[in-house]
């Protein structure tokens, strides 16, 4: 009974001693564990406080697990960091000319994302700078303008008109323009008055309306100034306005490169002009749609021998008015000559105008035939003053056969 009694004791404390043992190692391997997660946790945390969680993007550029500094540059050597507006669309290329990102910038999105320990939320960053490249382009393609010029509109369209746009340190940089440029020029042909013939009613003896000719604008007119409306068009573009007043860019040509005639009635004339007819050798000064003087013995430029020598028909304009004067210029022979006059207005480049000649002797309706001027209108010094006191700087010298 004893001997039953010692084994089963001893065998109790066996199992005692088992169990314990197993509760220490229990206890031991417990806090094993824990230190052990305690310290993977730790590891965890450090790592994400330096590192990019895995499933973020910048442009487009995978920057999971990297750095700051190492995000920032892969992003800057991976990234399509350039965006151009083509027929209609983004298109999206490398430039290795701007950096994408600064790490300021790479820092902030780091702080967007940053989570105490890893994540696999993903993210997808779009830098400032192209981000606001988008929105732009985006907008300018959206664009559109009325061009308005003499009474008629024109419907400009961004995308119909742009070919290659981008935007760079905070400006549109345009690079074809081509289409632009040809509309353009396909207003300035439809608009344009300069050399285009229209009917005109000249004077006849006393009338102010007396004969309808056909004239052709030489000088007087305006045209479309087709580079500076381009550039004005463009920054209206950028600048979102709706409406291009097409008077901000036209011209004229000859002696001033301001426009001549523009919005003016009677066929752009107006209302006071000069008028000249070669055949007759008469002048007509009309102001304000009165005939004020009237010279019916003027002396025009040769008509037979050199071409040079001949009055040009057309419309023209009175460059300025210059008293007292000396006219300057070379003879037929190849002489020079100097004419002083008291009153000097000349309407051509080459050198035409009116003016008093005091060495005229002949005065007659056929004397300009072989012995008229040199293209000028000679005038009676006894009758200058009526053309001096009534035609003034830019106004309009018809002349005709």
């Amino acid at each position: 009974m004893n001997e039953d009694l010692k084994r089963k004791n001893k065998r109790n404390n066996l199992i005692i001693l088992i169990i314990g043992v197993l509760i220490v190692i229990g206890v031991v391997g417990g806090f094993g564990i824990h230190n052990h997660r305690v310290a993977s946790q730790a590891a965890a945390e450090k790592y994400a406080r330096t590192h990019f969680n895995p499933n973020v993007k910048i442009d487009g550029v995978k920057v999971g697990k990297l750095t700051v500094a190492k995000a920032t540059a892969k992003v800057n050597k991976k990234a399509k960091n350039h965006v151009q507006l083509r027929n209609e669309k983004l298109v999206y290329s490398y430039n290795t000319t701007v950096p994408a990102i600064d790490e300021a910038e790479t820092k902030a999105f780091f702080k967007k994302q940053q989570t105490k320990t890893p994540s696999d939320q993903a993210y997808n960053f779009t830098t400032k700078n192209l981000a606001v490249a988008k929105k732009k382009l985006n907008a300018l393609k959206k664009a559109e303008l009325t061009y308005k010029i003499n009474g008629k509109n024109y419907q400009l369209k961004a995308k119909d008109l742009l070919n290659d746009v981008s935007y760079q340190d905070n400006k549109y940089r345009f690079g074809d323009t081509s289409k632009l440029t040809e509309k353009l020029t396909q207003i300035d042909k439809e608009v344009s008055t300069l050399h285009k013939s229209y009917e005109f009613t000249v004077p006849v003896g006393n009338k102010v309306k007396g004969k309808t000719i056909t004239v052709e604008n030489k000088t007087w007119g305006w045209g479309v100034y087709v580079k500076k409306a381009r550039r004005l068009i463009l920054q209206a573009f950028a600048d979102g306005k709706t409406t291009f007043d097409g008077t901000d860019a036209i011209y004229g040509v000859g002696y001033s490169t301001y426009a001549h005639g523009y919005g003016k009635s009677n066929h752009e004339i107006g209302n006071t002009y000069a008028v000249v007819s070669l055949k007759k050798q008469e002048v007509w000064l009309v102001r304000k749609g009165k005939l004020v003087a009237h010279l019916d013995d003027v002396v025009t430029g040769t008509m037979e021998g050199s071409k040079g020598d001949q009055t040009p028909r057309g419309v023209w304009y009175i460059h300025y008015k210059e008293s007292p004067s000396t006219l300057r210029g070379t003879n037929d022979d190849g002489s020079s000559y100097a004419s002083p006059v008291k009153y000097w207005m000349p309407f051509t480049l080459s050198g035409c105008g009116f003016h008093d000649a005091s060495w005229r002797t002949d005065w007659s309706k056929k004397a300009y035939l072989r012995g008229g001027s040199h293209g000028c209108v000679n005038v009676k010094p006894s009758e200058i003053r009526k053309v001096w006191n009534n035609i003034s700087k830019n106004e309009p010298v018809i002349i005709y056969e």
